[in-house]
């Protein structure tokens, strides 16, 4: 889908206003519509939208026709951006159809957070390598696990880098409007799921209230473990540390009111919101599960995801006993979109 919230749809747009400026028609074929600002911009630039039959997940042979009618309108390239069932039946059908361009695009590694979520990985993923006859990963560390010796080209997740440079106004107006005024800020940016690991951030947070009084913790983001999430947040008794923010469309502006950023994930696709975090001058803790690509500055510490919630916490107090006086953005990290947008223009050139 094209919502806001989805990192590969915030990845597509960044790259198609200048690809569909070039002379490009590019459409859309999506599990579901949702509405957002996305939508009206591929509305605005006259592509179209087209919507599966049924979003179950599992096996349609009405989903499969209608791949069929939607690549018979003549299009040169199929450019597939999802993995799962959807994904292997449009490959298949391009492939049927003898479609001679069949891009398949990993914006992950495989998943490796549960035996189930593997063998998903494998099927899936390995059907789609088979049918597609080109390959594109968001990074080398995705690419060599989906694709493995075959060649494949990188197009980044690019960013508007500027967007998430520290701003100490808003660091004070944001501080101000959550009651969290001279307060040592633990920041969290991330779906309440069970790849985000939310029970244990919420077990990192608490030991760091213990050892720092003026603690408080802020999540932005939902999701289907919110119950856990209050659950577990009401069990070790921080009611009163802890402020749930649900889904914000001001993540940029959230990270200067945060002194540190945690995330200790099961499974991260690409984590690129360890690089936002990093750009606002933030120093970062993840698990050892996190791409190894996102590590862009020092601040970045990725930390065995078996090691318990007192040694992360440890490790967080270590480097931040306290908040540092002056902030400094990062910049120059190779995301900058301004030097990445002919990107996909150049990967439908070839």
């Amino acid at each position: 889908d094209l919502r806001v919230g989805s990192g590969i749809a915030s990845c597509i747009m960044k790259y198609y206003e200048y690809t569909v400026e070039q002379g490009y028609t590019i459409d859309f074929l999506l599990n579901r519509n949702i509405d957002s600002p996305f939508v009206d911009t591929v509305k605005k630039h006259n592509s179209k939208i087209y919507l599966l039959p049924h979003d179950t997940g599992k096996p349609s042979i009405s989903n499969y026709r209608y791949i069929k009618t939607v690549l018979n309108k003549g299009y040169d390239i199929l450019h597939v951006n999802i993995s799962g069932l959807n994904a292997v039946m449009s490959l298949h059908a391009a492939k049927s159809m003898g479609m001679s361009r069949r891009i398949y695009h990993t914006h992950a590694p495989r998943e490796t957070s549960s035996m189930k979520a593997r063998m998903r990985s494998l099927l899936y993923d390995t059907a789609c390598v088979a049918d597609a006859n080109e390959y594109v990963a968001c990074s080398d560390s995705a690419g060599k696990s989906v694709f493995g010796n075959k060649p494949f080209a990188i197009i980044t997740n690019a960013m508007n880098t500027s967007q998430y440079h520290f701003d100490p106004d808003a660091r004070m107006q944001l501080r101000k409007s959550l009651g969290i005024e001279n307060k040592f800020v633990v920041g969290v940016v991330g779906r309440m799921s069970e790849p985000k690991n939310p029970a244990f951030i919420i077990s990192v947070f608490s030991e760091i209230a213990k050892l720092n009084p003026a603690a408080v913790m802020i999540w932005a983001g939902d999701g289907e473990l919110k119950s856990l999430v209050l659950n577990t947040i009401k069990k070790n008794k921080i009611e009163d540390k802890v402020v749930l923010l649900g889904s914000r469309n001001d993540v940029n502006k959230l990270y200067s009111a945060m002194d540190v950023f945690l995330l200790p994930s099961k499974f991260e696709g690409f984590g690129i919101v360890f690089v936002e975090a990093q750009m606002s001058g933030l120093q970062c803790y993840g698990s050892d599960k996190v791409p190894i690509d996102v590590q862009v500055s020092d601040n970045m510490h990725r930390i065995p995801l078996n090691k318990s919630a007192s040694e992360w916490c440890n490790e967080i107090i270590k480097n931040n006993g306290c908040v540092k006086s002056k902030r400094e953005s990062l910049a120059g990290t190779g995301f900058e979109v301004e030097g990445l947008v002919e990107s996909l223009v150049k990967l439908y050139k070839c």
